[in-house]
């Protein structure tokens, strides 16, 4: 599976950005796709994701209310809609992939298989 994960930019508090994570060499069907980021100095952390079969979803308390995780069948990508930006969401956005065995870890990093290049979020105050 390879991530193409887009949509970074520079964003001003309290505004909003959509991120993609577009999936080639394989059909998500069977996979839980999840967003983390990484700021300066600071481990990967989870921020969302989502059961491809059945669209459960799960967010970091952080995010809750702010972001929506979500899927296109059709596009095989998965996006992160945000919302109420603050600077401490300012990071690298990385989007991973991990094969749905029925028993996954959404929140552990080292569970994903497949990540993406990341996607640069600033946020200004």
């Amino acid at each position: 599976v390879q991530l193409q994960a887009s949509g970074g930019g520079l964003v001003q508090a309290g505004g909003s950005l959509r991120l993609s994570c577009a999936a080639s060499g394989r059909t998500l069907s069977r996979y839980v796709m999840g967003w983390f980021r990484q700021a300066p100095g600071k481990e990967r952390e989870f921020v969302a994701a989502i059961r491809w079969s059945g669209g459960t979803t799960y967010y970091a308390d952080s995010v809750k209310g702010r972001f929506t995780i979500s899927r296109d069948n059709a596009k095989n990508t998965v996006y992160l809609q945000m919302n109420s930006l603050k600077p401490a969401d300012t990071a690298v956005y990385y989007c991973g992939a991990q094969y749905d065995s029925g028993t996954y870890y959404y929140r552990d990093t080292g569970t994903y298989a497949y990540w993406g290049q990341g996607t640069l979020v600033t946020v200004s105050s």
